[in-house]
């Protein structure tokens, strides 16, 4: 893979704080509204074209405390398919790790209940069909896979 060059500052620690607060904040809202406010990402390549959201509960590999992350996602069939892009930083996201220890998990979705989902890395082959399906859902990722030397991973949120 060739790494273009990202522009400056994206992964400073301003930044990361910024994602992380921001991250925090949008569950409880989430949730408070039942997804009515905050099932749409509406940044970067999402401002002209809305990205759908999800909540991702996952728990912690090393410290087992109980985490939400709300994701870009696409429908699949029954499936959901999430991307462990992380702005294209160098390295994958504390969720991808701790969905590969415990892959048995729940999802939550606009205007649904908790959904109890399994998670699994996509194969090569997925990864390959799936990967245009994702660029089209949100551009950026294509940017942020640029911006990295490793092959971010898609995971399948299959329905248990």
């Amino acid at each position: 893979m060739s790494v273009k060059e990202k522009p400056n500052g994206l992964d400073s620690p301003l930044v990361s704080k910024i994602i992380k607060y921001g991250a925090r904040a949008h569950v409880p809202v989430f949730r408070l509204t039942n997804g009515r406010i905050g099932s749409k990402w509406r940044i970067g390549a999402g401002w002209k074209k809305p990205v759908p959201v999800l909540l991702l509960d996952h728990v912690g590999r090393k410290s087992g405390n109980e985490f939400t992350t709300p994701l870009l996602y696409l429908e699949d069939g029954p499936r959901l398919v999430i991307v462990g892009s992380q702005g294209g930083l160098p390295k994958n996201p504390q969720w991808f790790h701790n969905l590969v220890a415990r892959p048995e998990t729940t999802v939550s979705l606009k205007g649904e209940r908790r959904r109890p989902v399994r998670a699994r890395v996509a194969d090569p082959a997925e990864r390959a069909a799936l990967w245009p399906r994702l660029v089209d859902l949100y551009a950026d990722f294509e940017s942020y896979q640029s911006w990295t030397d490793r092959e971010i991973p898609v995971v399948i949120l299959d329905p248990r």
